[in-house]
């Protein structure tokens, strides 16, 4: 497993990084219409897939309090069990959304920790910061809160994920001595949020960059369009879309950890095999023109750029906002209009767009900062047809 180094923490971690936002659930082998319950975890898949990546060679475990509807917290605190807590690095985050007083810093800390069992986390992200959040939590003293947990052993680093624009990123940036930070990066977001200018910016201070979002939620690995499989394979080594994806990421050395929500042990073991050799700076120039070139096609093509972080849902009308996104998009990507007004047949009634009342809960927490509102009318006038 190929290595990379944490610039200010004097040690280095695995460039493949075990996300804990998709574990495996109870109902997977639902069809492909049904909503499946997140929050329902399959616990013995889940332990065995994590340990499975430990043991060979993932050294980076990263969840949230979120994930999983709560509940990928304790599965990873379980899977961590038996030895397998001092083989990793930790990372989880604080619900930047939830603290209301200064005391509520440490509380949400204190309530991770025993779900994670243990006494500490290697990598305590402010979660998901925005405008907002950041103006919020700095004003509440979240600086000084970081640095008592330091002081307590309860956190070892100081870091941060992101979501916005590229000068919020960059204030955020100066405003603390950051060890790490986490970023939505992959070959169609370059320029969006902090994007490739705000991965250099940040790694020029010393600070460390873990990607998220590599394969778009996974838009650049399904249902590929004959135009961008065309690309592909014009390349003079044949990969698949999911392993150009990820090099594209480790291509830049900037990188010390990508994420990567893997789901089955097959899955795992493809990327395991995909990060042994994904050197920095070793595309060739053939190689990145061969990405340009499906990323101006997919650009051409997509109507909402959703990533599928559910940050929207669970929506107050039921509302299945992730899928309808991703159904209405599929139609002009991946030319699935029959299977998506199917799904959306499905749903009319019980979790369709018209169902939608404007309340704006589901923008407030979108990372993108997409107008959610809107692009639901535009999917329920085609898919309701």
């Amino acid at each position: 497993m190929q290595h990379r180094p944490f610039k200010k923490l004097g040690f280095e971690t695995s460039v493949l990084g075990m996300g804990c936002m998709r574990l495996p659930l109870e109902d997977d082998n639902k069809p492909d219409h049904m909503e499946r319950d997140a929050s329902k975890i399959d616990e013995a898949k889940a332990i065995e897939l994590i340990r499975y990546a430990i043991d060979n060679g993932v050294t980076y475990i990263d969840t949230a309090y979120p994930y999983h509807g709560g509940n990928s917290e304790p599965v990873v605190g379980k899977a961590l069990q038996d030895g397998y807590r001092e083989k990793v690095k930790l990372a989880t985050k604080l619900p930047v959304w939830l603290v209301n007083e200064y005391a509520d810093f440490e509380k949400l800390l204190d309530e991770q920790l025993e779900k994670l069992q243990t006494d500490y986390v290697d990598f305590y992200l402010l979660h998901a910061l925005n405008t907002t959040t950041w103006n919020k939590v700095k004003d509440l003293g979240v600086l000084d809160f970081i640095e008592e947990a330091m002081a307590k052993g309860k956190i070892k680093s100081k870091s941060f994920s992101f979501h916005d624009n590229l000068e919020t990123f960059k204030d955020i940036v100066d405003s603390f001595d950051w060890d790490m930070c986490q970023i939505q990066l992959n070959f169609m977001d370059e320029e969006y949020q902090a994007g490739i200018e705000g991965m250099r910016y940040a790694a020029d201070r010393g600070i460390s960059i873990v990607v998220m979002e590599p394969l778009r939620g996974g838009k650049l690995v399904r249902d590929i369009p004959e135009e961008v499989q065309s690309i592909w394979d014009q390349a003079e080594v044949k990969r698949k879309p999911a392993d150009w994806a990820f090099r594209w990421v480790c291509n830049h050395p900037e990188v010390a950890v990508v994420l990567s929500g893997m789901g089955n042990i097959p899955e795992l073991q493809e990327n395991i095999n995909t990060f042994k050799t994904a050197l920095p700076n070793s595309l060739t120039s053939q190689e990145i023109n061969l990405v340009n070139q499906v990323r101006d096609v997919y650009k051409s093509k997509t109507k909402v750029h959703c990533t599928e972080c559910k940050y929207c849902v669970p929506c107050p009308q039921k509302v299945m906002i992730p899928n309808i996104f991703s159904s209405y998009n599929s139609i002009y990507l991946y030319n699935t209009e029959k299977s998506s007004l199917k799904f959306y047949e499905n749903i009319a009634g019980k979790s369709d767009a018209s169902l939608c009342v404007e309340c704006g809960i589901c923008e407030e927490a979108c990372p993108q900062n997409l107008p959610i509102i809107q692009h639901l009318k535009d999917a329920h006038k085609v898919m309701s047809r």
